[in-house]
């Protein structure tokens, strides 16, 4: 095994989770395949530059976006998700949080107007791109989505958590519902609470300065503080490090990839070896 390559554990883990093989010409093998794409993403070079070893880089390319365009990344990270809670191994104790990625210059020049386009946002350091992320108790990822830097992190919470979907290894519903969940104040809203309360989830999520000034004001008819445990709260730091994790690889600490799909393709796929 070379450096940046998957480890024999590794591979182990991802090979039952790969689609079959279509039928026709032989083709180049998966595990070469995945072990450039992934070469490719944790160093951050550009795609013709792979080492020849891996195969023709037009191939892992061609590969890659096949695997990001017809979801084939996110079953992979379900089907693990789902081995995982069927073990007993998922904490159902979510964290919330986001990341701001810088966006390199080969990044821009996507078709303006489509879907490929609204991830990049320009915020005062440039383009840049930004990952909201659920985690579990043990800071790996359930659920992500990708916007633009200079997206707030609020209007982006509700899509997180309704992209929380674990199957069932056999019959039954996926789950979707965390036994509680962690937020910093970028997510202390009323919207907020009240989306969390009427689905039954408990949530520590600590008050804006400026909306305690507000509720104080108001006396009586501001109602009570949102319950709040300082505790507990100290757990949200495994969201943190769940980003940690993700930018040690170079290829999602900055952006380089000028579609969407492909971008969250990569942060997939490096979530779906944090759960091996």
């Amino acid at each position: 095994m070379r450096r940046h390559e998957l480890s024999d554990a590794e591979w182990e883990f991802v090979r039952p989770l790969l689609p079959e093989p279509l039928r026709g010409r032989k083709r180049l093998d998966d595990r070469r395949v995945l072990n450039g794409i992934v070469w490719k993403f944790r160093t951050g070079t550009a795609w013709r530059d792979v080492p020849e070893r891996y195969g023709p880089w037009a191939t892992l390319h061609t590969r890659f976006r096949r695997w990001a365009l017809d979801g084939t990344f996110e079953r992979m990270l379900r089907a693990a998700q789902a081995n995982a809670d069927a073990a007993g191994c998922v904490d159902w104790l979510v964290s919330v949080g986001s990341t701001v990625v810088r966006a390199h210059q080969h990044a821009a020049g996507a078709r303006k107007g489509g879907p490929s386009a609204r991830p990049l946002g320009r915020s005062r350091g440039g383009l840049t791109s930004k990952i909201h992320l659920a985690c579990d108790g043990v800071g790996r990822p359930l659920a992500l989505t990708v916007t633009g830097g200079n997206t707030n992190d609020c209007t982006q919470f509700t899509a997180v958590m309704e992209a929380i979907r674990v199957p069932r290894v056999g019959p039954g519903r996926p789950r979707l519902r965390p036994a509680h969940v962690l937020g910093d104040k970028g997510y202390s809203s009323r919207a907020i609470r009240t989306w969390l309360r009427r689905r039954g989830i408990s949530h520590t999520i600590p008050e804006r300065a400026d909306q305690i000034r507000n509720r104080l004001r108001r006396g009586s008819r501001g109602g009570r503080p949102p319950a709040f445990d300082k505790q507990l709260y100290k757990r949200r730091n495994v969201v943190e490090r769940c980003f940690n994790r993700l930018k040690q690889w170079r290829g999602i600490a900055t952006r380089y990839d000028k579609t969407a799909d492909s971008y969250q393709a990569a942060v997939t796929l490096a979530s779906l070896l944090m759960w091996a």
